[in-house]
């Protein structure tokens, strides 16, 4: 998702700078959009403000911020093998939730002193990723739900918070997307989990996820919002 939307936004001529952990992939998508790629843990502070440094340094103060990174988790809280660890539930909430707290922090401290647009008198607007495991977390889902579930509770007040200073935040909630999670799955299992979508019936394009994001930048109404991206999936218990 980081990716299309990386891709759509250098199409439109933005200047694109992508933090990953993985340097490499991000190194490959700069690549083809003649973007920068910058190594960043968006778990830990020091890393986010070095990447941050860098893209100023290269591209000028960033007026949009879209949060991605994240990773996915799956386990009961007592299964088989006893209790999940601690540090396996704490590991989600630190890459997913407070990852996307650091880079929204320091993003919006550097928009803060931008001088505003002329046409709607923005600084810059800030995206978030949740997931619709936020209000219908399945079975094995409590560290992953919790994670996105914080991201879902801490749109609005963001929101609110930055509002004086006409830094928009809003966050998209994905169903189930066709990403590289996907990709080891049989063709009978991902044509089971596009049957669970009442319409369309099939798993969501990135590219999909990229235009509400578009969409969300270009509309300068739509603040504090939690968006859906699911088709009108329901998930189930499990």
């Amino acid at each position: 998702m980081g990716a299309a939307t990386a891709t759509m936004l250098g199409k439109a001529g933005v200047r694109v700078a992508l933090f990953d952990l993985n340097k490499e992939a991000a190194q490959k998508t700069a690549a083809e959009i003649g973007a920068l790629a910058i190594s960043c843990d968006v778990s830990q502070e020091a890393s986010v403000e070095a990447a941050f440094a860098e893209a100023e340094r290269q591209h000028g103060p960033a007026r949009i911020v879209i949060n991605c990174a994240g990773i996915v988790h799956g386990r009961r809280m007592v299964n088989q093998q006893g209790v999940m660890p601690l540090d396996e539930f704490r590991r989600v909430i630190e890459i997913n939730l407070i990852g996307t707290f650091n880079i929204m922090s320091k993003a919006a401290a550097a928009m803060i002193p931008l001088k505003p647009l002329a046409e709607t008198e923005e600084r810059g607007v800030i995206i978030n990723t949740a997931s619709i495991a936020a209000f219908e977390g399945q079975i094995g889902q409590t560290a992953y739900s919790a994670s996105k579930g914080g991201i879902v509770s801490l749109t609005l007040p963001a929101a609110r918070e930055l509002a004086k200073f006409g830094i928009r935040v809003n966050s998209i909630a994905p169903g189930l997307v066709d990403t590289p999670m996907f990709a080891s799955l049989t063709e009978e299992a991902r044509a089971s989990l596009a049957a669970s979508i009442p319409f369309p019936k099939r798993l969501a394009h990135p590219e999909e996820f990229a235009m509400l994001a578009m969409q969300i930048i270009e509309n300068p109404m739509l603040n504090g919002e939690v968006i859906r991206l699911d088709g009108a999936l329901r998930m189930q218990e499990k």
